[in-house]
């Protein structure tokens, strides 16, 4: 391409100008500039076109220059030929590099938007993929090399579903293959590629590891440091860096120069390590956008570019090459290197890639077996005089906190900030009324508003007028009308002598139910007729008479359900339905749960998303949805796995109605196969042509029909990505079925799954969403004991909102529970009972004051209450469970063995914590004492106290048992049963 003031000269094949046709007039028409297609033939080598292009330059200046990229080598023959031209051609060239990186240096919004989801992909890699699996590695000491290390790597980058992060894979490439180094042998510059050699993490070992990635193009790039048990001088390298690397960032605000940033770097180094500054790299990054390095925004010290809002920066320093006093050929020189992407905003940069952490704490690992010994003495020492904690306990020769250990350090964090967010929520709340004000009353029940209204009698006989919605009865030779709402029951029975008898009872004031019906409450100083009843020799006219009544009553109570329900609904903005340029995403052959009402034969419908909202539709006119975008407050999507369906669902802010159903929850689903049964009953050989032919047919309506459903997802997640529907927050959720399990929500069991949001129930009715960010606490109930099952229950923030509350889930489902919870920051408390939660809550709302000062939700902690006996059975006084009565002692022979079984297990708590406390022992040697005890003979050093009180746990309440002649001084012992 040539761009001359008038005219833009294009040298192409005939296909490339086929489609640059229409630039034509839009260049015309926007810059007034004409476009000039050139078009070469394939015989044709491009010389005389060349010169034409030069001919048309030299016609409309005098003095022709012309500016072109000096760094760019030609590639191919062609171009070959066009720069030899060029430079031939007796032209003033000028190089443009600067120009065009001025161009680009500032992004736009939309290539910020790039370059941030780039970067989360990239810092999601490294902490999600990255971190664990060189943990993994390291404490299994697997032999890995580092090329595989990069090729695993590689793979996460390009499939972003395998971390579970939620960008297109089509859209996403490397920057470069993933670098891993380590074993002594470092290079920091972009340049440098991982080799053959296994990784190496010995003691005061280093392993680099840098990672860039692509989204749309725009480039991201993350660098960090794994230290492995690291001496004084690599620690200290390695805190000084980070200090610098952090000063660095700091200095890139709008109006400092370039060189800024590497100054800056340079004097923490100097100030603080001054030995460490000839092995600081040349240079504290460069620009990073479409390119990976942009050349004329390198942070070194030279460069005095003034920085601008809007600039992106790869900030990358290291320490190359630091000698150390080891001998060791791998240990004795390392490398340390910090690299982020930066982004400058108008007061301060924002790291983009700050999601995997840099912290010493996080990058420093201590695998040194030689400080065990010390450590167990200073941990046994720390338990003696701490009597009443938790005693830490190693379990094996690192330094490696247990899994359990961390979430129980996390949930104490989370209590702490819990009750504190509680406090302050319930302070400002103050006192709020009850929000369970009387029904709307209806209109008043009139019948007739004119007396020549009524119908004809006929024969002082009993009728049912439809359209006026009443029941004439015959009154002293009268027809009295009475309105059918006014009708609480009518039945009809049959006598021996074939006379039956019709009875209507009527609903009056004082009545059961109807002390707000506000049509009673009008009069009611008034007589009521409280029932009638009549007889007759026709039994067929009275059947039809009670069936006619009972039918009229139930389509009126239905009118006037749906009525006021609709009466409660949020009024929702008018669905914009897309034009003849935007044709609406469209999911055909769908069912709608829940369904629409009638008893017609079910159709299926259409699902559209419009401009502002989603319309379902069937063929019938009046079967037909319309769900707002601003309503919407959550979306999933579920493909069949496991179940037979494949489902869009809605959890909507306000209720809408469908069909005469009012409801928060509406769903779109398509059975994946059809269910059969074979009619023979008999097997079928799993090699029947027929019957694999049949599986392969299931098997691609299944993957049709979820790629069907994943591509309207993609679609409408693009639409919700639009500027205006951001504030929106939307897009399609998907469950996380191997964090899932089966519980019983409502009445049936069924599979419970969180997704990133929620925890979810999508298949069985009614359906299960809840949202995380609404739960306050959530208490595991029925835990221990022996129990097989447990339940959970969750307290909303909301606390005059009910419980939810999921039983029966398996035991084998706790510890992945609580793992998911933690993660989740979501605090647990775990216990034996079941609690009277709605006594509970109003307690709280009742006097939130107190709930505070008495520790707020610590009356749930178990471990708390354990420890000191005093203060958990005044705590809980407050809130006792369902099943506890208070000031009294239940006779239950039930409920005695479990107080007996609790007495047995505080009995033994406090004997194991009093040997610890003495002792201060790990588990291993207590149970090599006790292997030791069991060998012996006798149990000569007991007590006879102590003999006595060991037979009388062993068997319960009842009187020890007799010696047998010639026994042993003891018997052993039974097992308990719990």
């Amino acid at each position: 391409m040539v761009f001359t003031k008038k005219e833009i000269h294009f040298l192409c094949s005939q296909k490339k100008v086929l489609l640059l046709d229409v630039v034509k007039k839009a260049a015309k028409d926007a810059v007034k500039v004409q476009v000039v297609m050139h078009v070469k033939g394939k015989n044709n080598d491009g010389a005389s076109l060349i010169e034409e292009i030069f001919r048309a330059v030299r016609s409309e200046y005098d003095t022709p220059v012309i500016g072109h990229i000096a760094k760019e080598a030609p590639e191919g023959n062609f171009l070959e030929m066009w720069d030899e031209k060029l430079k031939s051609a007796n032209f003033q060239l000028a190089d443009v590099t600067n120009g065009f990186s001025d161009l680009f240096a500032v992004k736009d919004t939309a290539e910020v938007t790039n370059i941030k989801k780039a970067a989360y992909l990239t810092s999601s890699v490294m902490k999600h993929f990255v971190v664990p699996k060189l943990e993994k590695t390291i404490d299994e000491e697997k032999k890995v090399t580092h090329f595989s290390l990069m090729d695993e790597t590689e793979k996460v980058i390009l499939e972003p579903a395998k971390i579970k992060v939620k960008l297109k894979a089509d859209n996403v490439d490397i920057c470069y293959p993933p670098i891993f180094q380590s074993g002594g042998v470092f290079d920091l510059k972009p340049s440098a590629s991982s080799n053959d050699d296994s990784l190496f993490y010995d003691s005061m070992s280093v392993i680099i590891c840098a990672i860039g990635s692509r989204y749309n193009s725009y480039c991201s790039n993350v660098a960090r440091t794994f230290l492995i048990d690291a001496n004084s001088v690599q620690s200290k390298a390695y805190e000084v860096l980070l200090k610098a690397h952090e000063a660095a960032i700091g200095a890139l605000k709008p109006g400092n120069k370039a060189s800024d940033a590497y100054l800056a770097a340079l004097s923490v180094i100097e100030s603080e390590a001054p030995e460490f500054a000839p092995n600081l790299t040349r240079s504290a990054g460069t620009g990073i956008g479409l390119e990976f390095r942009e050349s004329s925004l390198v942070l070194n010290g030279k460069n005095e570019r003034i920085l601008k809002t809007g600039m992106v920066f790869n900030v990358s320093l290291g320490l190359q090459n630091v000698q150390t006093e080891m001998k060791n050929p791998k240990t004795e020189k390392f490398s340390v290197l910090l690299a982020d992407t930066v982004i400058i905003g108008e007061t301060s940069p924002e790291v983009v890639t700050s999601t995997s952490s840099k912290a010493v704490k996080d990058v420093a690992y201590s695998f040194n077996e030689g400080e065990e010994e010390e450590e167990v003495e200073e941990l046994s020492k720390v338990n003696a005089a701490l009597p009443n904690a938790a005693k830490a306990t190693l379990r094996s020769v690192n330094h490696e906190v247990s899994k359990e250990e961390l979430r129980r350090q996390h949930q104490a964090a989370l209590a702490r900030q819990k009750n504190e967010e509680t406090a302050r929520r319930l302070a400002g709340r103050g006192a709020e009324g009850s929000n369970n004000g009387l029904p709307r009353p209806s209109g008043d029940l009139v019948a007739y508003k004119n007396v020549n209204d009524l119908p004809q009698p006929r024969d002082l006989m009993i009728q049912v007028d439809q359209k006026h919605e009443a029941v004439l009865l015959p009154v002293y030779g009268k027809m009295v009308p009475f309105h059918i709402a006014t009708v609480k029951s009518v039945t009809s029975q049959q006598d021996t002598n074939r006379t039956c008898y019709i009875r209507i009872i009527f609903s009056v004031p004082g009545a059961p139910f109807s002390q707000h019906d506000q049509n009673l409450q009008k009069f009611h100083d008034s007589i009521y007729v409280k029932e009638v009843s009549f007889r007759s020799k026709d039994p067929r006219h009275i059947s039809e008479i009670v069936q006619a009544i009972k039918t009229l009553r139930r389509q009126v109570a239905s009118r006037e359900s749906e009525k006021a329900e609709r009466a409660t609904l949020v009024t929702q903005e008018k669905l914009q339905l897309s034009g003849a340029k935007f044709k609406p995403i469209r999911l055909s052959d769908l069912w709608i749960r829940p369904v629409f009402g009638g008893r017609g034969r079910k159709l299926s419908g259409t699902l559209e998303a419009h401009s502002n909202g989603f319309r379902y539709s069937t063929s019938r006119s009046d079967e037909r949805v319309d769900i707002m975008f601003a309503n919407v407050k959550h979306a999933f999507f579920q493909p069949a796995e496991k179940e037979m369906i494949t489902l869009v669902h809605f959890h909507l802010h306000n209720h809408i109605m469908v069909g005469n159903k009012k409801t928060k929850d509406v769903q779109f689903y398509v059975e994946v196969m059809d269910v059969v049964q074979t009619i023979g009953g008999g097997k079928r050989s799993a090699y029947d042509p027929d019957e694999i032919e049949e599986e392969q047919r299931e098997r691609d309506r299944k993957n049709k029909i979820s790629m069907d459903f994943q591509n309207f997802v993609n679609r409408v997640n693009d639409l919700w990505g639009q500027p205006q529907f951001k504030s929106f927050d939307l897009e399609f959720d998907q469950p996380l079925r191997e964090l899932g399990f089966h519980g019983v929500p409502h009445k049936s069991s069924a599979f419970i799954v969180p997704t990133s949001s929620c925890l979810v129930e999508l298949i069985e009715t009614p359906f299960v969403v809840i949202t995380l960010a609404e739960i306050e606490i959530v208490n595991l109930e029925r835990v221990g004991l022996g129990q097989k099952n447990f339940d959970m229950t969750i307290v909303f923030k909301d606390f005059k909102r009910d419980v939810m509350r999921i039983d029966s889930i398996p035991q084998s489902s706790l510890d992945g529970i609580k793992e998911w919870l933690d993660t989740t920051d979501l605090k647990y408390y775990e216990s034996r009972l079941n609690l009277n939660w709605r006594q509970i809550l109003k307690t709280i709302t009742d006097d939130p004051k107190q709930f505070i000062d008495d520790g707020g939700w610590e009356f749930l902690n178990l471990e708390a209450s354990d420890s000191d006996s005093d203060h958990s059975q005044e705590s809980d006084q407050g809130y006792e469970p369902s099943d506890a009565q208070s000031e009294s002692v239940s006779e239950d022979d039930d409920e005695d063995s479990e107080s007996l079984v609790e007495s047995e297990d505080d009995e033994e708590d406090e004997s194991v914590d009093g040997s610890e406390e003495d002792e201060g022992k790990t588990w291993e040697e207590l149970e090599r004492e006790a292997s030791n005890a069991d060998k012996e003979k006798g149990n000569e050093s007991d007590s006879e106290e102590e003999r006595k009180r060991r037979k009388m746990k062993t068997f319960g309440k009842s009187r020890p048992p007799e010696r047998r002649p010639g026994g042993g001084g003891s018997l052993a012992k039974k097992a308990r049963f719990r």
